[in-house]
C-alpha cells in the first residue's frame, strides 16, 4: 500500500467531517430515553427497561465530562475512524473515494446522527468498527489476528447488549471469519470462527454482569419485559384486524382480559408502534396482573394456529419499520434535549431546543422523503455493493460484504420484533450500507488485488 493523494484527501476530508461533526452538535441530543440513561447512570440506579449497558456508559462517559459530550466524541470517532481506515484496505486508492466521502458526510446519518445519544447509534457505530477492524486484519488472512480479533470481539459484545437482535451481526462477522480462513485449512478456519463467537458470548456474559449502573449484579432482565409487550402487541393487534377471534388460552386462565382487548383493540391499536397499548389506562393495569406465561401461550397459539392473521398483521409493522411510508411519523431525528424535568432538574441540565438546533433540524429536512432518508434505498444499496464484493472476493471484501448481509440479515429480524417504526432502528442498515459504498469506491475495479 502506497501513500497517494487520493488516499491523503480521503483521509482529510472524513477528519474535517469528523471535527464539523463535532462542532455543529456537541454537547450533543438527548431525548427521553437519553435523558432516563444518563441519570441511570450518574446516580447508580436502574428505572428503565433500556439495556442496563447504555445507562452505565452514559455514566461512564459523564464522568469524563458532566453530560453526554464523550459519548458523542465517542460515536464520531468510531464511525469516521472506521471509514478513514476503510483507505488501509486497498493497495491503489481511486479518486472516487475522495467524493463518495464529501457525499457520505454531507449526510444526516454522518453529520447529526452520531451527535444523538441513542443505543441504536451506539449499537451501529459500535459495529462498523468491529467489521472494519476484522477487515483490517483480514489483509493477511488472519494470520496474526489476535488483538484485531480481541478488539472487534468486544465491539460486537457491546452491541450485542445495545441490541439484542444486533449479535445477528455477530453471526455474520464469525462466518466471514471463517471464509477469509478457509484457504489455510478447514480446522484453522472453523477453529478461528467458532472460537471468536465463543469469544464475544463470553464477552457478553462478562459484561452483562459488569456493565451496570447499580454495579456488579445479575444479567439485565429488560429483554424479558420487551419480549412481553411485544407478544401483547401482537395479540391486541390480531383483534384489531379480527374482533370476533378467539382467545381460549387466556379465556381459560383471565377470562376478563381476552375481553378487554376486544373491547380496547380497534381505538388503540396501530402499526406505527406499541405506545398507545402500553399506555391504555383500560388495558395496561389489567395486562400487569397476568401471567407471562398466559400472554406467551395465547401468542403462540396465534403464531401456530393462525399464522396468516399473525403473518399479515407482522408485515404491515414492518411496512412502517422499513418503508416508513409517512416519516414524520417515525421520529426521523431528535435534536436537542428533552426529558423528565425531575430527572433533568436532578442532572441539572436544562431543557434545550435553540437556534442552531433548528437549523440542524431544517437541514435535516432537506433528506426527508428522499432516497437519502429511506432504509429501501440503503438496503438496495448494500445488496448491489455486496454483490460486487463477493464477485472480487479479496478478504477484506468478504468481511465488508459480510457487514452488509448481516445488516440486512439484521434489518429482517424485524418482522418479527418491531415495536414502532422509529427510524433509528435501522439506521445500522443505512451507515453499512454507506460503509460499503465507500470501500467500492476506493477501489472500484472487479479484479482482484492479490
Amino acid at each position: 500500500m502506497r501513500l497517494s493523494a487520493a488516499r491523503l484527501v480521503y483521509v482529510l476530508i472524513l477528519a474535517a467531517g469528523l471535527g464539523l461533526m463535532l462542532r455543529l452538535n456537541l454537547p450533543g441530543h438527548l431525548s427521553v430515553d437519553s435523558v432516563l440513561g444518563l441519570h441511570e447512570g450518574r446516580f447508580g440506579v436502574r428505572e428503565t427497561w433500556n439495556p442496563a449497558i447504555y445507562g452505565w456508559l452514559l455514566g461512564l462517559g459523564d464522568r469524563i465530562t458532566p453530560g453526554a459530550a464523550a459519548i458523542v466524541v465517542l460515536n464520531g470517532v468510531l464511525l469516521f475512524g472506521a471509514w478513514m481506515g476503510l483507505a488501509r484496505l486497498r493497495p491503489q486508492i481511486s479518486w472516487l473515494g475522495p467524493i463518495a466521502a464529501l457525499g457520505a458526510i454531507a449526510l444526516p446519518q454522518a453529520m447529526v446522527y452520531p451527535a444523538i445519544v441513542w443505543k441504536d447509534v451506539l449499537f451501529a457505530t459500535a459495529t462498523i468498527a468491529g467489521f472494519v477492524i476484522l477487515a483490517l486484519a483480514a489483509r493477511n488472512r488472519l494470520e496474526r489476528p489476535w488483538l484485531a480479533l480481541a478488539l472487534s470481539a468486544l465491539l460486537f459484545a457491546a452491541a450485542g447488549l445495545f441490541r439484542q437482535n444486533g449479535l445477528i451481526l455477530a453471526a455474520f462477522a464469525g462466518l466471514s471469519i471463517a471464509v477469509v480462513a478457509w484457504p489455510a485449512g478447514r480446522a484453522r478456519a472453523l477453529g478461528l470462527g467458532a472460537g471468536w463467537l465463543g469469544g464475544v458470548a463470553a464477552l457478553t456474559f462478562v459484561l452483562s454482569i459488569v456493565a451496570q449502573p447499580t454495579g456488579i449484579g445479575p444479567p439485565d432482565s429488560a429483554g424479558g419485559r420487551g419480549l412481553r409487550i411485544l407478544q401483547t402487541y401482537d395479540l391486541v393487534g390480531a383483534a384489531a384486524l379480527e374482533p370476533g377471534r378467539q382467545m381460549p388460552e387466556l379465556d381459560r386462565v383471565r377470562p376478563d382480559l381476552d375481553d378487554v382487548i376486544r373491547q380496547q383493540a380497534p381505538s388503540i391499536y396501530t402499526p406505527v408502534r406499541a405506545d398507545p397499548i402500553v399506555g391504555d389506562s383500560v388495558l395496561g393495569p389489567v395486562i400487569k396482573q397476568a401471567e407471562r406465561g398466559d400472554i406467551r401461550a395465547e401468542w403462540l397459539r396465534l403464531v401456530t394456529e393462525d399464522p396468516g392473521l399473525y403473518l399479515r398483521l407482522r408485515a404491515d409493522v414492518f411496512r412502517w419499520v422499513f418503508a416508513t411510508p409517512d416519516i414524520d411519523r417515525c421520529l426521523p431525528v431528535h435534536l436537542g434535549v428533552e426529558g423528565p424535568a425531575a430527572a433533568l432538574a436532578d442532572l441539572k441540565m436544562p431543557p434545550r431546543r435553540d437556534r442552531d438546533d433548528g437549523r440542524l433540524y431544517n437541514y435535516v429536512t432537506w433528506f426527508l422523503d428522499t432516497p437519502a432518508m429511506s432504509h429501501v434505498a440503503f438496503a438496495g444499496l448494500a445488496l448491489v455493493v455486496g454483490v460486487v464484493l463477493l464477485i472480487r472476493r479479496d478478504p477484506a471484501d468478504i468481511m465488508i460484504a459480510g457487514l452488509l448481509a448481516g445488516a440486512l440479515a439484521f434489518t429482517a429480524s424485524f418482522f418479527v420484533i418491531s415495536l414502532a417504526c422509529d427510524y433509528r432502528y435501522l439506521y445500522v442498515l443505512d451507515v453499512a450500507a454507506i460503509t460499503g459504498a465507500l470501500y467500492l469506491a476506493l477501489d472500484p475495479r472487479l479484479r482482484r488485488s492479490t
